[in-house]
């Protein structure tokens, strides 16, 4: 049973959220979130303890929810160029939901912010990790070219996050509605165009027809 201040919790996270985009570690006062939220102040405190915990907890729980989707599609069935292709569009959905959260994060590690720089590298090697664990379990397989892995991962997150990256920019900048106006969430930030990316980006990688993939490691 969900203890009676559990609500509360979830609306300062949620609050929290919604307003980091706009105003980042720095202007991310205690009071806007509870004002936001619904409540006081002194909440914050006594749920969290102040704002650098605070800001921990916010962005680990929307961590962990990104890490789960990815780490259930790791372990899914199948082969693993299909593991790997479901754990590409969890992050780019992910990616998507979250790209103004993602778009500020990114500025505030640029900033030096000691929160962010310090779940930046307590994080980043987890998902890393595991997608490069998936890649090399699908190169091994044949089922993807054996590029150094580095090279074939850099590329399949260029090819495939990068379009919302960009999407996200010029959103922010007010710049979509004058040079592409309503096509740029349909053919870069829907679902179609996300699954678009992750297939054309796996299939660049795979084997050419009919020439099966060198084993790693081993020379023509």
């Amino acid at each position: 049973m969900a203890r009676p201040s559990q609500a509360v919790d979830q609306a300062l996270i949620a609050s929290a959220l919604a307003l980091y985009p706009q105003c980042g570690c720095a202007g991310l006062s205690l009071r806007k979130v509870a004002e936001h939220a619904g409540t006081q102040p002194a909440m914050v405190h006594y749920h969290f303890g102040g704002k650098p915990a605070f800001l921990r907890t916010v962005l680990q729980q929307l961590y962990e929810q990104m890490f789960t989707a990815l780490d259930g599609q790791g372990r899914a069935e199948g082969r693993p160029v299909e593991r790997l292709r479901g754990a590409l569009l969890a992050l780019a959905r992910f990616l998507r939901e979250h790209r103004a959260v993602m778009g500020r994060l990114a500025l505030d590690a640029a900033q030096g912010e000691p929160v962010v720089l310090e779940f930046l590298r307590a994080n980043v090697p987890r998902h890393l990790g595991l997608l490069l664990a998936l890649l090399r379990d699908a190169q091994t397989a044949r089922e993807l070219h054996p590029l150094p892995p580095l090279q074939a991962f850099t590329f399949l997150m260029g090819a495939v996050n990068a379009p919302t990256l960009m999407a996200t920019g010029a959103q922010r900048l007010d710049l979509a509605p004058a040079l592409l106006g309503p096509a740029l969430a349909e053919q870069v930030l829907g679902e179609a165009a996300l699954v678009q990316r992750v297939d054309l980006a796996l299939s660049a990688l795979a084997p050419a027809p009919g020439r099966p993939a060198p084993v790693p490691g081993v020379s023509a």
